[in-house]
């Protein structure tokens, strides 16, 4: 990638005005501008503060599909940067891009880095975030997978679902919670048991707001109590009053496409795929034998 014109000939000059820039976007949609300058620098519309302990380790660059490597260190002293906020994972993920900026004229910049935030590392009130270039995602899996269960997540693209659907949301108050894992409710009718099991609960208000959990069981008490569990508590406290949006589970059968969702024309499994116990199948003379399958 060439450098911008006016930065490349600051650069030839022999006398530099330079500093680095670092923009983070959240999935949330927040910004958050740092710089190595001592004062601070606006780019765009984003206002890079300067001394907020951040700075980063050299970036380690290929030409070819290797992943690009760095490492963001910082200490909890902006505002802006919140222990709670990285333990709630608000920063997981976040876009990253590192510029080169000239102090004195911000349009002369170029892109150093651009990315993604993976693994957070706290300790003695500081923190260290490895960034991933944009080559990691091709260490995702790519392609069709054949087995028997729908290999869509229900809602996305392939499944084609509208989840936001009449009698598949619901949107409740906390009434009661616990571990911030399992939730509690005196009266929650109008949903089967189970209905939400492997389902999705949304945060929309309170300290946790923004946050979601996948929901491993869904259950009604003798005295009528109904209990949600999620696989794992919530990284943000969780309290009565809450705002939570809950949707519908899918656990990927032919039967729940079909019955559940009436969505079956989109089911993106194979369950006719032979199982494992066709492989030990044989004839028996009890049999009728054909030559037709032996399922």
């Amino acid at each position: 990638m060439g450098f911008h014109d006016g930065l490349k000939a600051h650069l030839q000059s022999g006398r530099t005005t330079v500093a680095r820039v670092w923009q983070i976007r959240r999935k949330d949609g927040f910004t958050f501008g740092f710089t190595d300058h001592d004062c601070d620098l606006r780019l765009d519309s984003v206002l890079c503060r300067a001394a907020t302990g951040l700075s980063a380790t050299a970036i380690e660059q290929g030409t070819g599909l290797a992943v690009d490597n760095l490492e963001a260190l910082g200490v909890l002293t902006d505002a802006s940067v919140r222990d709670e906020d990285i333990t709630a994972g608000r920063f997981d993920g976040a876009e990253v891009v590192a510029w080169l900026v000239n102090w004195t004229d911000v349009a002369q910049r170029q892109v150093l880095f651009r990315g993604s935030i993976g693994e957070i590392r706290r300790a003695g009130g500081a923190f260290t975030a490895e960034l991933r270039g944009l080559s990691e995602t091709l260490n995702i899996p790519r392609g069709r997978v054949f087995q028997k269960p729908c290999s869509a997540v229900l809602g996305d693209k392939r499944c084609g679902f509208d989840v936001t659907a009449l009698g598949y949301v619901a949107e409740r108050i906390v009434e009661g919670v616990e571990d911030a894992r399992v939730l509690r409710w005196d009266s929650f009718d109008g949903f089967e048991p189970e209905w939400f099991t492997r389902g999705m609960l949304q945060v929309q208000s309170g300290a946790a707001q923004g946050l979601f959990g996948m929901i491993k069981a869904d259950q009604f008490w003798e005295d009528g109590t109904r209990e949600i569990e999620l696989w794992e508590p919530m990284r943000a406290e969780l309290q009565a009053g809450d705002q939570l949006r809950l949707v519908a589970g899918c656990d990927k059968r032919f039967d729940t496409c079909r019955f559940k969702f009436g969505n079956l024309a989109n089911f993106q499994g194979f369950p006719d795929i032979p199982g494992e116990d066709w492989i030990t199948s044989y004839p028996v003379s009890e049999a009728n034998n054909s030559g037709g399958s032996l399922r």
